[in-house]
């Protein structure tokens, strides 16, 4: 066993040690955490996404009355072209 060796990586791994700060001793210290403006963001239309209804009544009660009515129809070529945008090729 090559003795330098050792002490080489002991004293990587010394000098990468963590060091506690002055304030992490002290009583009464407390932890904070701060969250970005992107994270305050996301979470506020998640929240708002949250207290969306999944489904629109309103939207699906015209459709419905539409084909009732035989009076709906629609664009083939967007709908095909909503559902490639969704891929990636």
């Amino acid at each position: 066993m090559r003795v330098d060796a050792f002490n080489r990586v002991s004293q990587l791994y010394q000098a990468n040690s963590t060091k506690k700060t002055m304030s992490a001793g002290k009583k009464g210290a407390k932890d904070c955490v701060e969250i970005s403006r992107l994270g305050q963001e996301f979470q506020t239309v998640r929240t708002a996404a949250a207290k969306a209804p999944d489904i629109r009544a309103d939207k699906v009660a015209a459709i419905r009355e539409s084909m009732a009515a035989g009076t709906y129809s629609m664009d083939m070529d967007a709908l095909a072209d909503k559902l490639l945008a969704g891929y990636t090729f």
